[in-house]
């Protein structure tokens, strides 16, 4: 039953984001899960010889006060989904630009932190890449609450939405606001 293995695929995908022991467990975890499992978004059938990525960079890890910054973004998924609601959290001014921080509007809920920066649809997908989805697991290493208003962010633990393995996949994508000028060659890069 295909609920049941997306159930799965999420439990897994939370499990090694809390589990992974550093950077190179989870690359290498990573692609062990998109190699095998049904839910993967790589296509089935097709060849898979594992995700590509920027070599570590310790740059790119910081640490930042959430401004409060009220505010609403609707995206239009052009699927199922149809329009995803989300709040602000806070502005989370990185040295390279800020970025905000939002909360999905839905049962349970969830952070959300979409980045677009120089290397899309160069290097990286050109829709952008996803710092954390917590709806889809993704707990704790991209982005690390610290208390007190900090964050701590690792742009090395970036990741592709499912839509850049798979156009069957609907995606929301960053909004202008969550778009940096300059190059963050950090996580996983393009996939085709």
């Amino acid at each position: 039953m295909q609920a049941l293995e997306l159930a799965d695929y999420r439990a897994a995908v939370a499990r090694l984001y809390l589990t992974a022991t550093d950077l190179t467990d989870f690359r290498t975890r990573r692609d062990a899960l998109f190699a095998t499992h049904p839910q993967s978004a790589i296509p089935r059938g097709e060849p898979f010889g594992g995700l590509k990525y920027y070599p570590p960079a310790d740059e790119y890890v910081t640490e930042v006060e959430l401004r409060e910054a009220p505010g609403t973004l609707d995206v239009d998924t052009g699927g199922e989904d149809g329009v995803c609601h989300y709040e602000r959290v806070g502005v989370l001014d990185t040295p390279w630009g800020p970025l905000s921080l939002w909360w999905l509007s839905a049962y349970g809920g969830g952070l959300f932190l979409p980045v677009r920066d120089a290397t899309s649809g160069k290097e990286t997908y050109g829709g952008g890449r996803y710092l954390t989805d917590t709806v889809k697991g993704t707990h704790g290493l991209g982005v690390e609450m610290l208390g007190a208003g900090r964050v701590r962010l690792d742009f090395n633990y970036l990741y592709n939405p499912s839509c850049a393995y798979d156009d069957a996949w609907l995606c929301p994508l960053p909004p202008p606001e969550n778009t940096l000028s300059v190059p963050i060659r950090a996580g996983e890069l393009t996939y085709h």
